[in-house]
């Protein structure tokens, strides 16, 4: 399965353009898409953060609450379309991450407190756009670390168009 991580929240989004030939590689009956501008993921606070906690403690994954870290690390390849904002990416990605990072389902602490990632991808591919140069893009940083770091995933591929706005 190819997860398509849809961070593009404009209509006629270029970020999204730039991914469709990526995307259109696969068979599309592999592809699962998750639409951020549409899903109602919602960032953690104490009482789902505490809640989530009580349930990977008993180790019990059946809530809907793990919907998104199961899916995630079932994916063999993810694919992230999120336009270059502000250095970084809209924040409804980040939301995401932070639902995605479930220990247990994504990663585990080993024995000397490492996290060791359990997702299967072996493969992220970071599609952006920006109306200006992209200096620095802390977005594809981040994601990469997360992924690297926590989820295991090792192979990593930026596709970005810049400058087009000027």
């Amino acid at each position: 399965m190819i997860l398509f991580v849809n961070a593009c929240v404009r209509k006629n989004s270029r970020t999204l353009e730039l991914a469709r030939p990526i995307l259109a590689k696969f068979p599309q009956d592999e592809i699962e898409e998750v639409n951020l501008e549409k899903e109602e993921i919602l960032p953690l606070k104490r009482e789902s953060l505490d809640f989530r906690s009580e349930l990977v403690s008993k180790g019990n994954y059946s809530n809907e609450i793990f919907k998104y870290a199961k899916q995630f690390a079932k994916a063999e390849e993810i694919v992230i379309a999120t336009p270059f904002w502000d250095m970084s990416f809209p924040a409804i990605l980040k939301i995401y991450f932070e639902n995605v990072s479930v220990s247990g389902l994504t990663f585990y602490y080993n024995e000397q407190n490492e996290a060791v990632g359990l997702c299967k991808a072996k493969k992220i591919t970071y599609v952006t756009t920006a109306g200006g140069k992209i200096y620095y893009n802390g977005g594809f940083e981040y994601v990469k670390g997360l992924c690297k770091n926590l989820f295991g995933i090792q192979k990593y591929e930026f596709v970005a168009k810049e400058n087009l706005d000027v």
